[in-house]
Parts: C-alpha cells; sequence; structure tokens
C-alpha cells in the first residue's frame, strides 16, 4: 500500500488538520510544515502530488504512539525499520492505538474481512521466522477501514 494512503487514511480517521498531523511528525523528531504535508496528502491523480517516502511515515508513526501513549524519555527511541513494511504499519497502529489480539480480529470483523488467529499472529512475527506471513495491501487497507470505523463510530 503506497504511503501516502496510510497517512491520508489515518489523518481522516484521527479527524486531523495538516497542522496537527506536522505536530505529530514533529513529536519523533522531524520537521515538517503543514504547507510541505499539502502535496502529500494529495491522490495520485492531482495535480502537485508527491509520493510519501519511508523516512517520512516512519516519523508519522513513531509520533502517533508518542501522541496517542506519551513519550517515555527515559527510554532512548527505537531506530526505524526502513523499509517500511506493511507489516510495519500495522505493528506501529496496534502499539499507537494499544490494540489487544481481540481488538484487532473485531476490527477486521466489522469490514467483514475475518481472520484466524493463527494468521493474524503471523503479520506480527519477525521476518525470517518459519510462521511469518507478509501483510498484504488488501488487509492492511481493510484493517484502516476498520479502525476509522471503531475511532470515528
Amino acid at each position: 500500500m503506497q504511503n501516502n494512503d496510510v497517512l491520508r487514511s489515518l489523518r481522516y480517521t484521527l479527524d486531523i488538520s495538516d497542522a496537527q498531523l506536522a505536530e505529530i511528525i514533529q513529536l519523533s523528531g522531524r520537521t515538517i510544515s503543514a504547507d510541505e504535508l499539502a502535496p502529500l496528502l494529495l491522490k495520485e491523480d492531482e495535480d502537485g502530488f508527491q509520493i510519501c517516502d519511508d523516512e517520512l511515515l516512519a516519523h508519522f508513526l513513531d509520533g502517533l504512539v508518542y501522541f496517542k501513549r506519551g513519550k517515555d524519555d527515559s527510554r532512548p527511541p527505537q531506530p526505524f525499520e526502513l523499509p517500511l513494511t506493511n507489516n510495519i504499519v500495522l505493528k506501529k497502529l496496534r502499539v499507537a492505538f494499544e490494540l489487544k489480539e481481540d481488538d484487532m480480529h473485531a476490527i477486521m470483523q466489522s469490514v467483514d474481512f475475518p481472520v484466524s488467529k493463527p494468521e493474524m499472529s503471523a503479520l506480527f512475527r519477525k521476518a525470517g521466522h518459519s510462521n511469518y506471513r507478509p501483510c498484504g495491501d488488501q488487509f492492511l487497507r481493510n484493517f484502516l477501514k476498520g479502525l476509522t470505523l471503531r475511532v470515528r463510530g
């Protein structure tokens, strides 16, 4: 899934402005203005569209964790895992929204995309583990849709 789609979807889910989005990104240490974010939030066929790179989305996801859960200054920040995969995006969202396994299943059920417990746990394993499964675009898209229903009602 394109980073721009994830950014746009989460901005809608949280119901925040471009300026608030920039503030969340700044929580993780990257300075960006709302004007610089505007072209990243456009759709592909719109004039001025720019691709969101993995590093910016990683800063946003880390900033989202800090925004939702608070920042622990006693611990050093975690290094970014680049390139960013759908699995990493899913993990960061699970942490940011404090979702348990049952919450994840409920989110997927709400969009008629049921997933078994072993399938779900395989998405959160380390790459290279024998039971690791890459998260597909369709899964992440449905998860973001279900998350929006859960957060916005």
